[in-house]
């Protein structure tokens, strides 16, 4: 697909990993919707590339399904999807005092980055499979995000990890769902990359974290993530894949 004029949906574009999506879909030539619950966020980044800002929670079906119409309206119908939305959070499922780790905790990131996610794609889909084909019969192409914690989950990390992992899990049975209407479904899994929440980190343990990457030795840069993102769109033969995009990074138990 040749991202010059199309219109694309970027959730949690208002900072960090979507926020750099955008900016480079944006530079490539596409009309961008940055869609965050942080809606001053958003309008910031909308602002500086102009697109537009809308905000939305993806855990919620009524506010992403007006978040697509909004954008449509406004930009015409969307052929692509960055779902990038997503939070973290580490908690031993056995705490220090001895009580069990809050249910609800574990519901929150598993509602926010896995159905979160499916909410996203189902509502994208069904109007995306509205649109006329184009090149290949292709009618978009959807990214979502996973995490290397997919794979290899730290200590405290069971919540993030099994939520991502059904991400990276639902990505080739999407993709071959979605096949009879054209679009296409990839995940990219990132390993530690500089977003402004890890920047918060105190400087040794940025050190030690990027220390930990066998090559090159240092956080991932979120234009270099923006950049995978947009060449899998580019790459009409890219479908139903995880891609690891973290400097050959297996997770160490804690």
């Amino acid at each position: 697909m040749n991202i010059q004029g199309m219109s694309a949906l970027v959730t949690g574009g208002g900072s960090g990993l979507g926020e750099a999506t955008a900016r480079e879909l944006a530079r490539l030539g596409a009309k961008v919707a940055v869609l965050d619950l942080n809606l001053d966020n958003a309008q910031k980044v909308a602002a500086d590339i102009g697109g537009i800002a809308i905000q939305c929670d993806v855990t919620n079906a009524a506010s992403m399904e007006n978040a697509v119409a909004e954008a449509a309206k406004a930009q015409g119908g969307a052929r692509i999807l960055m779902q990038i939305a997503g939070i973290g959070t580490a908690k031993r499922i056995v705490g220090k005092d001895g009580n069990p780790a809050p249910l609800e905790d574990f519901a929150k990131v598993v509602n926010v980055n896995l159905i979160g996610t499916y909410n996203a794609a189902r509502v994208f889909a069904a109007a995306c499979a509205k649109l006329d084909p184009m090149e290949d019969g292709e009618r978009g192409a959807m990214v979502f995000t996973a995490s290397v914690a997919a794979f290899d989950g730290q200590v405290g990390q069971q919540a993030y990890s099994a939520s991502k992992a059904g991400v990276a899990g639902m990505t080739l049975p999407m993709a071959r769902d979605l096949a009879q209407h054209g679009i296409r479904v990839c995940t990219i899994a990132p390993g530690i990359f500089a977003t402004p929440l890890l920047k918060t980190l105190p400087e040794p343990v940025q050190a030690s974290l990027a220390a930990s990457i066998p090559f090159p030795s240092r956080l991932g840069k979120p234009e270099e993530f923006a950049q995978l993102a947009a060449h899998i769109v580019s790459n009409g033969h890219l479908n139903g894949e995880v891609i690891r995009l973290d400097g050959a990074l297996r997770m160490a138990p804690r």
